[in-house]
């Protein structure tokens, strides 16, 4: 099932939370400071083993202080005007996680809004990729929320999660 909520992402019980982090996994602003606040000290004496995190891929580590059991950290790409393989990194860095997701048997999980923030990458273009990877993923999980910090950016997900489902029951 594809959810939508509004809110804070590090105080979602599910078993895991995408981290929208950067290539060191050391911490940063936004999602990604929040995200190692919430979580506590261990888990920057965790990253800092991990030798960092490329642009695509995703990384697995628990989460500590955190409602959720791990934490999925994932690098998106910084917005370039979309002629350098953006929309490619994006789908990979959503892919990356869910494929962790179901390697670790988890069944729930969270993500923000991968790339949105200071990358800058268009949301509802960032939204569609995000859906249409959930949507893939359906039959590995048992629920994949979309956690927006906004509600009119709630409204772009939901929209699209009606879309993409229309378009899957065709």
């Amino acid at each position: 099932m594809l959810q939508v909520c509004t809110g804070d992402i590090t105080r979602l019980a599910v078993d895991a939370i995408v981290n929208a982090a950067n290539n060191s996994l050391l911490g940063g602003g936004g999602v990604d400071g929040a995200i190692h606040r919430a979580a506590g000290p261990r888990l920057l004496e965790l990253t800092r083993t991990l030798g960092g995190c490329p642009t695509g891929e995703a990384r697995i580590t628990p989460g500590f202080d955190l409602p959720a059991r791990w934490i999925i950290h994932t690098v998106g790409p910084v917005w370039h005007g979309g002629d350098q393989g953006e929309a490619a990194l994006l789908r990979s860095a959503y892919e990356s996680c869910l494929a962790l997701a179901v390697e670790h048997q988890l069944r729930s999980i969270a993500f923000p809004a991968i790339s949105t923030g200071v990358y800058g990458y268009p949301f509802a273009e960032a939204a569609r990729i995000a859906v249409q990877a959930g949507a893939a993923y359906l039959s590995d999980m048992d629920i994949i929320i979309y956690c927006c910090f906004r509600e009119p950016d709630a409204t772009i997900y939901q929209q699209l999660i009606r879309e993409i489902t229309d378009e899957m029951d065709r």
